[in-house]
């Protein structure tokens, strides 16, 4: 088969950045995402069986179901697991995107966003912040509390919100103005948060609903710098997917962990997952907490690097060494060395402390293999065990047998 591999490479890295993602709506997850039913839980990263789950992947799971009213324990919900009787997919199969544990279920509402370029749509839950909450794997009555309080006040006055604003929210010129402001757009969205909160608060204001219900709603927006983490997922996964598909192309367009495993798709691949054991991640952890505590790398959140920013945007927020550990140099330097495994610079993501120069996007799992640099991720840390929530934060790497695999089957498909 005659493969131009690096104009197929231009032509999917062109269509991830010619991608503009605008947040819609605001909507039930069984509403609007493809394929979601009343006994469908989505996680994150690539498939698993439940006897190979993680502790907080879990821990989400089981407070999922208690949230729908269909358990009401661990036992009965782990009893609906093992029985067949509701289902466990990735969201990255139904082009949705959950940081953590990333658990999805039907009646929780989700962000909707729009690749206006090409047409594409994905989703994402509602942010609950740091600590002890439901992506971490906790599942107590106050977290589960602080989800139906998102769910039935904070989600319909932000729909009610954005269904009055005059244009769509632009997620890819939000991300633009917050690199230059000191966010990287994965665990640094402080700036971001602040834009967020800002274009909503005077349509929210003028929503439905009680002066207390609103005051609550922006106190909790501009009380918590991850607010806008989940939209922006979307968002790269919008982003990402448009590169997706394109004959001979290299380029990695999923990244995603589940606790137990990470797993990659490629541009030129289809559907087809490669794996590999998820790594541990090294940073710093919250007081009364060690490395002893910490699970595996999990979330889908790394659809921020597979689009260009987080890790591959440290540069632009070198204060993020302060959450994660490391120097302002290793910000820096992590970028430098991104540059190396991807195919272009980002045409709407620009680094002001690198003279403007676009973040590095578009991996290829060519580079990868053949400079033995691999994508680095900078990431929250969940416990190992169900129901404690978030320890720290920190960066990994992802284990690299999951791109020789991926070349080796490219290979065995066009050469």
């Amino acid at each position: 088969m005659n493969i131009n591999i690096d104009q197929a490479n231009r032509t999917a890295v062109e269509r991830m950045m010619a991608a503009r993602p605008v947040l819609k709506d605001i909507r039930p997850a069984r509403e609007v995402i493809p394929g979601m039913h009343d006994k469908l839980l989505l996680h994150a990263g690539p498939p698993i069986a439940w006897d190979k789950a993680s502790g907080p992947l879990r821990g989400a799971v089981i407070g999922a179901l208690i949230f729908e009213g269909l358990a009401t324990d661990e036992a009965t919900a782990e009893a609906l697991i093992t029985s067949g009787e509701v289902q466990l997919e990735p969201c990255h199969e139904h082009d949705a995107v959950g940081p953590m544990a990333g658990i999805i279920s039907p009646s929780m509402m989700v962000y909707v966003v729009q690749n206006v370029t090409h047409g594409n749509v994905a989703y994402s839950n509602l942010n609950e912040g740091y600590g002890k909450v439901l992506r971490y794997g906790a599942y107590s009555p106050d977290v589960l509390a602080k989800l139906r309080w998102m769910n039935d006040v904070m989600g319909p006055m932000l729909a009610e919100a954005l269904a009055m604003m005059p244009d769509d929210l632009d997620i890819r010129a939000l991300l633009a103005e917050a690199l230059h402001m000191g966010d990287e757009g994965h665990n640094r969205n402080k700036a971001g948060s602040i834009l967020y909160t800002a274009k909503l608060a005077p349509l929210l204001v003028q929503a439905s609903g009680s002066m207390a219900d609103k005051s609550a709603v922006l106190k909790f927006l501009g009380e918590n710098a991850l607010s806008v983490l989940n939209p922006v997922m979307a968002g790269c996964k919008a982003m990402a997917h448009a590169g997706h598909g394109v004959e001979g192309s290299t380029i990695m367009t999923i990244m995603a962990r589940n606790g137990t495993e990470l797993g990659i798709k490629v541009s030129g691949l289809g559907g087809r997952w490669f794996t590999g054991p998820v790594g541990q991640p090294d940073g710093l952890y919250f007081p009364g907490f060690t490395a002893e505590d910490a699970n595996g790398d999990i979330g889908d959140s790394t659809i921020t690097e597979t689009a260009g920013i987080g890790a591959f945007a440290m540069a632009s927020a070198p204060a993020i060494v302060t959450f994660i550990s490391g120097t302002p140099e290793l910000a820096i330097n992590t970028t430098l060395s991104m540059y190396e495994i991807t195919t272009a610079e980002h045409t709407a993501f620009t680094i002001p402390a690198l003279g403007f120069r676009g973040t590095p996007v578009g991996v290829d799992i060519r580079k990868v293999v053949e400079l033995g640099v691999r994508p680095q991720i900078n990431t929250g840390i969940a416990h190992k065990n169900a129901g404690v929530g978030q320890v720290g934060a920190g960066l990994v790497l992802p284990p690299m047998n999951v791109f020789e695999d991926a070349l080796v089957a490219w290979a065995e498909m066009y050469l």
